[in-house]
């Protein structure tokens, strides 16, 4: 099979090629697992994260990619959920052991023994892999392929995020970043919560413009005085300075929601500046999110199909995956980036 491998850390620049096509054996299904022939993969921030040693795999080579939509091909032993042909999708959880205090509370997000797609296992950079056949989902018809790609990470992360808000009808949300996961949590914020407005942050004005265009009430730089305080916010962007701005933005007994598994470090000064009184007084909240659950993707996927949720995507073929990754490096975002695999 082709796929696009990860060799080693490698800080990403311009013009850097960091992933490598080869050709490597079709993978076999083990005990419990399904062999998945890959339609679509989406393309994800987490990657860059891989990349330039943020949240190194553990061992090298390895296949990236985990918002993965794919057919069914081989069924391994003892694996009796799905049958062969099945269109089905993976998302960043792999594994989770089922028996920790975690995984019990049905928070198997953070589970010690967590495995992530892509990263502590190969994931969907190529055209076959396998998943434990539990961590896999029906992918409801109303989306094609390439759009169902990145509901998987992008969207389900989102909905997580949502979430933990707390937001209610009527009260004020902010985005901090405009990217896959936070255009598609407008989407749901629009169809879930019709009468709370949205104001997005947003580097540059084509992004400020796209939220507009998907109902954002105001958008503007992350510097920029907002017209009314935030009830919550999301932040969805890769480094520290979305964050202290955030804080002031917030109304008393607000909480910030922080959906990014790592930050960058080139602004990381910007942490000195956090002020008490003026960032985190008056009971405002700090929220990360961890990972998702089965949970997410399975609700997500229902909600996305009954809204309708399509996302707005930018297809590349699986040989520009490095050309995806410098665009999403760069900051080039309109929506998803998807790979077709086949």
């Amino acid at each position: 099979m082709k796929a696009m491998i990860l060799k080693r850390v490698s800080p990403f620049r311009e013009n850097s090629n960091p992933l490598e096509m080869v050709d490597l054996p079709d993978p076999l299904p083990g005990n419990g697992d399904i062999l998945i022939r890959v339609a679509a993969c989406g393309v994800c921030h987490t990657e860059l994260d891989e990349i330039e040693g943020r949240m190194p795999p553990p061992g090298f080579p390895i296949i990236p990619g985990h918002q993965v939509v794919g057919f069914v091909e081989k069924i391994g032993r003892n694996a009796k959920i799905f049958r062969t042909g099945d269109r089905v999708g993976i998302g960043w959880i792999y594994f989770a052991c089922g028996a920790c205090s975690f995984c019990r509370e049905g928070n198997e997000n953070l589970c010690q023994r967590f495995m992530a797609t892509g990263r502590d296992a190969n994931g969907g950079y190529a055209e076959y892999m396998t998943v434990p056949e539990g961590f896999a989902y029906p992918i409801p018809d109303e989306f094609s392929d390439m759009e169902a790609a990145p509901l998987l990470c992008a969207g389900a992360i989102g909905y997580r995020s949502l979430r933990l808000t707390g937001i209610r009808n009527g009260q004020n949300l902010g985005l901090t970043g405009f990217g896959a996961s936070a255009h598609l949590v407008l989407k749901m914020v629009r169809h879930c919560y019709p009468d709370t407005n949205v104001f997005v942050f947003a580097r540059s004005k084509k992004e400020q413009n796209f939220a507009r265009e998907l109902g954002a009430v105001w958008t503007g730089n992350m510097t920029d005085q907002v017209p009314e305080k935030l009830h919550g916010i999301i932040d969805t962007t890769p480094v520290w300075k979305p964050v202290v701005e955030a804080l002031k933005r917030l109304e008393s007994g607000g909480r910030l929601v922080i959906n990014a598994i790592r930050k960058e470090e080139i602004d990381k000064e910007t942490l000195l500046e956090l002020d008490y009184p003026m960032h985190l007084w008056l009971e405002k909240e700090i929220k990360s999110v961890a990972n998702v659950t089965r949970r997410d993707i399975q609700e997500f996927l229902q909600l996305a199909a009954e809204i309708p949720i399509k996302p707005h995507i930018q297809e590349f073929p699986l040989e520009e995956a490095n050309r995806a990754l410098t665009e999403l490096k760069r900051g080039t975002i309109r929506g998803a980036k998807v790979l077709r695999i086949r």
